[in-house]
């Protein structure tokens, strides 16, 4: 089973990198097609839309990279971390749907909790 939380670990940090590329890609093209525009309600609107949408984005990603890592190390918070994002991440269709069931099946497994009881005890 620690190769299966492996992959989940991995999962969720390249998932999870991914996301902050995209929010910082966001941030760009939407502040920069604001200021592009040179209008100046355009401006004050992307101004704020940009910084919101990458900010949402990256409040997303971000625990599935440190949920990753502490996969990583058997940190019984992680599993929950993970856990929690595995779920939020069934709603992405297909892929997240995808991940999401593979990551809960991997750590709501008994062999997955005796391997960190293994860990942490």
């Amino acid at each position: 089973m620690d190769k299966h939380v492996t992959v989940v670990a991995a999962l969720h940090i390249g998932f999870g990198a991914l996301g902050v590329l995209i929010a910082f890609i966001v941030l760009v093209v939407v502040v920069g097609a604001g200021w592009f525009s040179g209008e100046e309600e355009a401006i004050a609107i992307t101004s704020i839309v940009g910084p919101l949408v990458a900010f949402i984005l990256f409040l997303y990603s971000a625990p599935r990279i440190i949920g990753g890592f502490g996969l990583l190390k058997h940190k019984s918070w992680a599993r929950i971390l993970v856990l929690i994002m595995s779920v939020l991440a069934l709603v992405n269709v297909p892929v997240g749907t995808a991940v999401g069931v593979y990551s809960i099946w991997v750590l709501v497994s008994d062999k997955t909790a005796q391997l960190f009881a293994q860990v942490s005890g």
